[in-house]
């Protein structure tokens, strides 16, 4: 069974800076694609960053040059490192994880099979 908690969501003014995290056991980061998601209000869920088993990461353009993903093997977690936050980035985040591909899944928009509770994160002044 595939478990992920994220965590670090928190109330930021606008332009400010917050690290999500994303614990899984160690086989999920070695075996899944595993990424990261944003759901605004009754929106279907929109990935924003995925990385590969094996490392290879997939930025989505409207958050490039603003949000990294990166992973903590020391801690198990998959951060998403978000900066310049803007109020349109209010909303849940997610993680999530799936068997197939990172690339195909991302490029057919397709759902990852695997989903945490997610965690909220508000920019407002």
């Amino acid at each position: 069974e595939v478990q992920l908690v994220e965590s670090g969501g928190d109330l930021v003014q606008p332009g400010g800076s917050l690290r999500l995290s994303c614990a899984a056991e160690p086989y999920t980061h070695t075996r899944y694609c595993m990424g990261w998601f944003h759901k605004d209000s009754d929106k279907e869920p929109v990935w924003l960053a995925t990385m590969e088993n094996h490392g290879e990461v997939i930025i989505a353009d409207s958050v490039k040059g603003r949000f990294t993903i990166s992973r903590d093997k020391r801690k198990n977690t998959l951060d998403l490192q978000m900066n310049n936050l803007k109020p349109e980035d209010t909303g849940m985040y997610y993680c999530a994880a799936d068997e197939r591909a990172c690339t195909w899944l991302t490029s057919s928009n397709s759902r990852f099979r695997y989903w945490g509770q997610g965690t909220q994160v508000t920019v407002s002044s």
